[in-house]
């Protein structure tokens, strides 16, 4: 039970830092879409895993009955990185290119969170 609720309040957070940030700069596609990219299957599923991924759809339903920010329909996309840095990176790059993904939250574990970084920093995602 306290997990979960840390894990709304850390759900929250990235949607209101999500909020600040749409103002800086263009929402793509007119979406806003977050990305919880974490440990579906190992060792921090437990941790994070499914919860993450509830919690984040429960704050996106907290945040705004409309499911909107500053006017844009947000959207919420998971996936499973295996703790594996390159599945992290592939599934960043993919997010980024192809899904249009404006910010991936819930990178449990360093390695992850390092290769999702610099996925970001190649792609100039801030």
């Amino acid at each position: 039970m306290k997990q979960k609720m840390i894990a709304q309040a850390v759900a929250a957070l990235c949607l209101s830092a999500m909020a600040v940030g749409a103002q800086a700069q263009k929402v793509s596609d007119d979406v806003v879409k977050i990305g919880v990219l974490t440990d579906l299957s190992g060792a921090y599923s437990d941790l994070s895993g499914q919860g993450s991924v509830v919690a984040a759809r429960m704050a996106i339903e907290d945040f705004s009955k409309s499911k909107t920010v500053l006017g844009k329909k947000i959207e919420l996309i998971s996936a499973d990185h295996q703790n594996k840095a390159d599945i992290t990176a592939n599934k960043a790059r993919e997010w980024f290119d192809k899904e249009k993904v404006d910010v991936i939250v819930d990178l449990v574990t360093t390695s992850a969170a390092l290769a999702a970084m610099e996925v970001a920093e190649q792609k100039n995602v801030k």
